[in-house]
């Protein structure tokens, strides 16, 4: 995908885009229709069924034009899919299932790749900032708070801080489950276990339809769960780990922004052949890298209130509209956090320290008046340094570091 009022979609790749769901959803019905007859409860020759084939790249836009008359895409799908199968087998195609189960559970199956992909970035991230913390364990500059100059610090501990916030959001990702949902017409898997009284007579109908359930949840690799119409828990919890990425992210840009002023000078952002260039200031460049991600942590927050608001909307079997509005707000906050995500594993991997810079900085402001006032108070000279705790604090990022790469983390 491309969108040119937001530079650097393509880096999302395929995640979420149309052909990509279109693909989810018919993966949704092959593995149910293949569970069903695993089951007993529709042909044997279903068992295995792989129905991608009878959907081709052309299907999908007269899908989208279908589902404004229905109110969603997956009422034509069936139909497209019914009868293009083979007739032994078409009738059986999505029963037990209603069209939330499918694209829920087809939205699922996106947010788990989005997911994977997100905590190959942290890792990464986790990677080079906690080497970045290493490297400049002693490297002095100027902290500033509330714009102003305060008092020495490090560029390690600065680092080793970004680093904590990437380690949270990683810790919260890795932690975010993706269930099936698989509930019927209500949510109360009435036509499975109607299905199963007719069919095979079970002991306990409802035990297998919750199996069913499960062989189709193995099949997709999702979690299985017992139906959520509206209980919209799954939905808000990708959010927020989504969101956690974005956070942890827009905060190192907003840092980056700042120390890239050339009349602070400290750091600069990787060079690249006409990255930053300006259309009419051939002198500028432009920290474009920061821009973006900062423009994703500025915009993500609202994308995932729309989907908490939803939530708590969600009435009744199946929400009014509160259901529809999650499937693009969730399909464009995961694709645009894959996106931030790649611009700041670019950004850290060719961060340029200016060091000397630093330093220079550092001298020239007046940063230690509360080492003189406790100096005073204390009736001793100051200390020759006042950086703190910052060795103790590096560290302990560093040892979150190395649990989430299961190394070490940072040393030589």
């Amino acid at each position: 995908m491309t969108n040119l009022l937001w530079p650097g979609d393509h880096r999302a790749g395929e995640h979420m885009t149309d052909q990509a769901l279109l693909r989810s959803m018919v993966a949704v019905e092959s593995a149910w229709l293949s569970a069903l007859a695993a089951a007993g409860l529709a042909p044997a020759e279903a068992q295995g069924a792989d129905l991608s084939q009878l959907v081709d790249h052309d299907d999908v836009r007269a899908l989208a034009v279908a589902a404004e008359n229905s109110g969603n895409p997956i009422v034509g799908l069936v139909e497209l899919l019914r009868r293009r199968a083979k007739p032994t087998i078409g009738p059986w195609i999505h029963r037990g299932l209603t069209s939330q189960d499918v694209l829920d559970t087809a939205l699922m199956l996106g947010v788990r790749d989005v997911a994977d992909e997100l905590r190959t970035q942290l890792r990464e991230q986790v990677s080079t900032l906690a080497a970045l913390a290493h490297a400049h364990r002693a490297t002095p500059m100027v902290a500033r708070t509330l714009t102003q100059q305060a008092a020495p610090t490090t560029f390690g501990v600065k680092a080793a801080g970004w680093c904590n916030g990437v380690v949270d959001a990683y810790e919260r990702l890795a932690g975010l489950l993706t269930p099936i949902q698989l509930g019927g017409a209500v949510g109360t898997w009435s036509a499975t276990t109607e299905l199963a009284k007719l069919l095979t007579d079970p002991a306990d109908p409802a035990e297998l339809a919750d199996r069913i359930m499960r062989s189709a949840a193995t099949a997709l690799g999702l979690d299985a769960r017992a139906p959520w119409h509206t209980v919209r828990t799954p939905v808000t919890a990708a959010a927020d780990a989504f969101l956690g990425c974005t956070d942890s992210w827009g905060r190192i840009a907003s840092d980056v922004v700042v120390l890239v002023r050339p009349e602070t000078g400290e750091l600069s952002e990787p060079a690249a052949e006409r990255r930053g260039g300006s259309s009419s200031m051939p002198h500028k460049h432009n920290p474009v890298l920061s821009i973006f991600i900062r423009r994703t942590a500025i915009s993500a927050p609202q994308l995932v209130a729309t989907l908490h608001t939803a939530a708590a909307l969600a009435n009744d079997e199946r929400p009014d509209g509160a259901w529809h509005v999650e499937w693009e707000a969730l399909r464009t906050l995961a694709r645009r956090t894959v996106v931030a995500g790649s611009h700041c594993s670019e950004l850290l991997a060719g961060l340029r320290v200016h060091t000397a810079r630093m330093a220079e900085n550092l001298s020239a402001a007046d940063v230690l008046g509360e080492q003189q006032t406790i100096a005073e108070l204390a009736g001793k000279a100051p200390s020759p340094t006042y950086f703190g705790a910052v060795d103790r604090l590096i560290d302990e990022s560093l040892g979150r570091a190395e649990r989430v790469l299961g190394k070490r983390s940072g040393g030589p």
